[in-house]
């Protein structure tokens, strides 16, 4: 059995689903070298086979990682963190609650067979709608705090960073920015923190005059809601940002690094977002998901939070009540 002790290095890392986003995550894992070994699962066997042999032939330009897979849920037996982004994908027609109460369905059987090959893991979903499912899987389990968790607005502030950071003229590392609550619609960019190389981005002027007015933050954040919808409309689906991203968390993980990290964990205690899960400031260490951070917001932000976790809430009773 897998020893899950803070400090300790793991190495397995299986990812559940073969498709864009999962191969994308496998392929950035591999050339990052976030795990030891890598395990690809998919019920397509074909399709899951080829995408080994293709990551193993590319082993030798890589960290060494050994990689296998395949369509039996056997191949994630031993896992010290199970990456899931199975699900199933919005047909012509079908609502977004119609694909929602799909994918709660799948992770609710899926994710105690998880568990039952590898008791020990860390197990982070990446499928969408995130924070529906994660909750589902969290419910479906009974897993203890943290153990579970999305990869929630990760991705989205890293989207933001870059925006921010284009418009300053300043390297994307030097943007202190995060974007909470659900993934998706009604996710909020908390403003009131971002800061530039240190300065506030309300008082910030780049080197060309530009600024970070009211019209200006809002026009960024509504590009990041809706850069996914430009990326789909345009190659079909996002992959490679959140294939980098979510090596970031894994490696948080594995690495017992104690990242904080935007991503999406059930909400507890008795404020408004209580019950859901959705995304805030966290630490992320070889335990999973901790501590949620108290950031400091806006009355404005504050109420589109909570607007956020309603949203979800609604959404939850539908599809679990």
């Amino acid at each position: 059995m897998a020893d899950h002790s803070a400090g300790r290095s793991k190495v397995k890392l299986s990812i559940v689903g073969a498709g864009a986003v999962g191969t994308a995550i496998a392929y950035a894992c591999l050339i990052r070298g976030s795990a030891g070994a890598l395990a690809l699962f998919d019920t397509d066997a074909d399709k899951v086979g080829a995408e080994v042999l293709d990551l193993n032939h590319g082993t030798q330009f890589a960290p060494p990682c050994r990689i296998g897979g395949g369509a039996d849920l056997d191949v994630t037996t031993g896992s010290d963190m199970i990456v899931v982004t199975a699900g199933a994908k919005q047909r012509p027609g079908q609502s977004r609650l119609d694909l929602a109460a799909s994918n709660v369905a799948l992770v609710q059987s899926l994710t105690p067979a998880l568990l039952e090959r590898s008791p020990d893991a860390v197990v982070l979903f990446v499928s969408n709608p995130v924070d529906i499912v994660t909750h589902a899987a969290i419910t479906a389990t009974g897993a203890p705090p943290g153990r579970i968790f999305g990869s929630g607005t990760v991705l989205d502030s890293g989207r933001l960073r870059f925006l921010i950071a284009d418009r300053a003229g300043v390297a994307v590392e030097n943007v202190h920015a995060v974007v909470v609550g659900e993934h998706g619609d009604s996710e909020i960019t908390l403003w009131s923190g971002v800061t530039i190389g240190g300065v506030p981005a309300d008082v910030f002027v780049a080197e060309d005059g530009a600024t970070f007015d009211a019209a200006t933050r809002a026009e960024i954040s509504q590009q990041v809601v809706h850069s996914a919808y430009e990326i789909i409309r345009g190659k079909g689906a996002t992959n490679l940002a959140i294939g980098l991203s979510t090596a970031r968390i894994v490696e948080s993980v594995l690495r017992d690094q104690h990242r904080v990290l935007p991503v999406s964990t059930l909400q507890s205690g008795t404020g408004d977002s209580a019950g859901v899960c959705l995304s805030l400031p966290t630490v992320v260490d070889g335990r999973g998901a901790g501590r949620v951070l108290e950031v400091p917001m806006s009355d404005e932000e504050r109420a589109g939070l909570r607007e956020s976790a309603r949203t979800l809430r609604e959404v939850q009773a539908t599809l679990e009540g």
